[in-house]
């Protein structure tokens, strides 16, 4: 199952899975474009080990990294109660 995490300002999204029995998250992120449809990536936490990374530049992921990496401890908190509506009973 996949969660609604984040949507920034440029309309990309930031969606996270359950937490995995060996303790591992995805982290997909998702942006329209004219051109291929959508760009997207996955970064598995807690390691941010980025894999699938289709027409974002490097410091576009760079960008992406330092979000993940600021909100990972809610991601992560987030993962193992059902998303953050689940986590706050809304």
């Amino acid at each position: 199952m996949m969660y609604p995490f984040m949507t920034l300002s440029d309309n990309t999204e930031i969606v996270h899975s359950d937490m995995g029995p060996d303790g591992r998250v995805k982290v997909y992120i998702e942006k329209p474009d004219e051109k291929v449809c959508f760009r997207h990536a996955t970064c598995w936490l807690p390691g941010y080990v980025w894999e699938d990374i289709f027409a974002f530049s490097s410091e576009e992921i760079k960008g992406l990294q330092e979000i993940i990496e600021s909100t990972a401890h809610l991601i992560m908190e987030f993962s193992q109660e059902g998303g953050f509506q689940c986590a706050s009973n809304l």
